[in-house]
């Protein structure tokens, strides 16, 4: 049996029982997921997904992996830019991946492969991916290391790198902010809002127990990515790491 010990927010549990407790909890909020998002950050996660794309400056011809795609929001975003792009939406949660479907038309679709996928483990062989993006859910995984050498993995030599995940502020004042915003806050808006106060006071949890940027940004360079980098937004709340495989 596997006693290795992992974070579900703040609780220590057996590894092997992350997974589970995750899906189920993204199950119970997959209906309003998009609302709570908007709510919680007064919409402007919308602008951090929107930089994510102009960084990553996508052409027609790359194949695009979007992991944990949950709602489906980021290939919205990159298919309105790019209408010939192809897109793999990859998540973990059926939930998640039916509400994305709702989000699309059958001539989007044409763009899009769906497909029920575990990070840690992805349905595709080396070098298949020009650009690998994971955006709100890199935390989430049980085994963040083995994620990050899928990623090295399934990206062909040149290919890139991309996290959008919640950091640490660099700023002492702001840091003190949004601590009590998302220790207070955002539980309450979560039970009231979504019913379901538990699964947003492990939100909270896991972004506090996340490593910071300098930290994520060792684990990448520790798979294999070069010139690696991270841009701070909102002060470092959220940041973007890139990698690139030479």
């Amino acid at each position: 049996m596997n006693n290795l010990k992992t974070n579900f927010g703040k609780r220590k549990i057996t590894a092997e029982k992350k997974t589970p407790l995750v899906q189920k909890l993204f199950s119970e909020v997959s209906k309003k997921y998009d609302l709570m998002n908007d709510i919680m950050s007064f919409g402007t996660h919308r602008l951090w997904k929107k930089r994510l794309i102009e960084i990553m400056n996508i052409n027609s011809k790359d194949k695009i992996i979007d992991v944990g795609s949950g709602t489906g929001d980021l290939t919205k975003i990159i298919l309105k830019e790019n209408k010939n792009v192809l897109i793999y939406s990859v998540d973990l949660n059926l939930e998640m991946l039916n509400e994305a479907k709702k989000q699309f038309n059958d001539q989007q679709k044409k763009n899009i492969k769906f497909i029920n996928a575990n990070a840690e483990n992805l349905p595709f062989e080396n070098n298949f991916f020009d650009k690998y993006l994971i955006s709100f859910c890199l935390r989430n995984i049980t085994y963040i290391e083995k994620a990050l050498h899928e990623s090295f993995r399934i990206l062909k030599p040149g290919g890139i790198f991309y996290c959008l995940e919640f950091s640490a502020p660099t700023s002492s004042v702001i840091n003190k902010i949004y601590s009590k915003y998302k220790n207070k806050i955002v539980p309450f808006i979560g039970e009231k809002v979504a019913n379901n106060k538990n699964a947003y006071k492990y939100l909270e949890e896991s972004i506090s127990q996340f490593p910071d940027q300098k930290i994520l940004l060792n684990k990448i360079n520790n798979v294999g990515f070069e010139k690696t980098s991270y841009i701070n937004l909102f002060d470092g709340i959220v940041s973007i790491h890139i990698g690139f495989k030479i």
